[in-house]
């Protein structure tokens, strides 16, 4: 099974970062251009995967301006903090590192917290914290669509390998986009390609978190998942790993099966059983 969801994800044991970048920043420039859109648009939360990716979708709007001799083509970072982020400067900090066309902060907390009250004045019961982190990842992801169309601009996603196989996002959340330029990378490759861009190490090194949740503010990726990215990337690389481990990988990844998926059909048959 572990051969088997590396080819789904695609996963390379090796990469060369400085190809891989231009691999990836080519296949930005050219989907842009046949969809004949403007640019792209993302949220920039601090962490890894916002910096690379936003990096990556920076540096090909700026050779297709480049090669077009014009201007035409932007990056709308967007901030999308839910009242104050307790890390904030790191936000700023990959934005500097960015340096993106434009940038844009919307406060979601004002719309999170009115559907949460609707909820409630709905049914008479309370959303889990749990839940309404993912109203938070959803309102999120809206932002960046309204965004978006208001600027005929793609919406760009962060998912990487290490998420896919985990199903770690959230489904219409932060797991929708129009296009997913890290696809394919492990944890560590994806820090190989900060590296090489010149990032500052504090954003790739510093402990990866969704904080979605109030109860568990900042809560460590690893925590949730009861795993470390180490492992993920062993895993997804085709390297032995600790059997308990091996067994929890799988399992969320047959768990997690339909946030990998389109909706499901009468025609489909992918979800049942053998």
């Amino acid at each position: 099974m572990q051969q088997q969801i590396i080819q789904a994800l695609q996963v390379q044991a090796k990469i060369e970062p400085t190809e891989e970048i231009q691999r990836r920043v080519d296949f930005l420039k050219r989907y842009l251009l046949h969809t004949q859109t403007k640019g792209y648009v993302l949220g920039i939360s601090g962490g890894q995967d916002s910096t690379l990716t936003g990096k990556l979708v920076q540096k090909a709007v700026d050779e297709l301006n480049s090669e077009t001799k014009s201007d035409q083509y932007t990056f709308i970072a967007v901030r999308l903090p839910y009242g104050v982020q307790l890390d904030e400067q790191d936000a700023q900090d990959a934005l500097d590192f960015i340096q993106p066309s434009q940038r844009v902060t919307v406060n979601i907390k004002p719309a999170v917290d009115a559907a949460y009250s609707s909820f409630t004045q709905a049914t008479g019961q309370t959303l889990s914290d749990f839940n309404k982190g993912n109203t938070k990842a959803r309102e999120r992801m809206k932002v960046q669509y309204d965004i978006g169309a208001h600027h005929q601009c793609l919406v760009v996603g962060t998912d990487h390998a290490a998420e896919a196989v985990t199903g770690f996002y959230t489904k219409h959340g932060d797991g929708a986009c129009d296009i997913a330029p890290l696809f394919g990378l492990t944890k560590r490759q994806g820090k190989a390609l900060l590296k090489e861009l010149g990032c500052p190490s504090h954003l790739y090194e510093k402990a990866p978190t969704a904080d979605l949740e109030e109860n568990r503010p900042a809560l460590p990726d690893e925590v949730a998942l009861g795993m470390t990215y180490e492992q993920l990337d062993d895993y997804l690389e085709g390297k032995e790993v600790p059997s308990d481990i091996k067994e929890k990988i799988e399992k969320r990844y047959i768990m997690t099966e339909h946030k990998r998926k389109l909706p499901v059909t009468v025609f489909d048959t992918w979800w049942k059983s053998e």
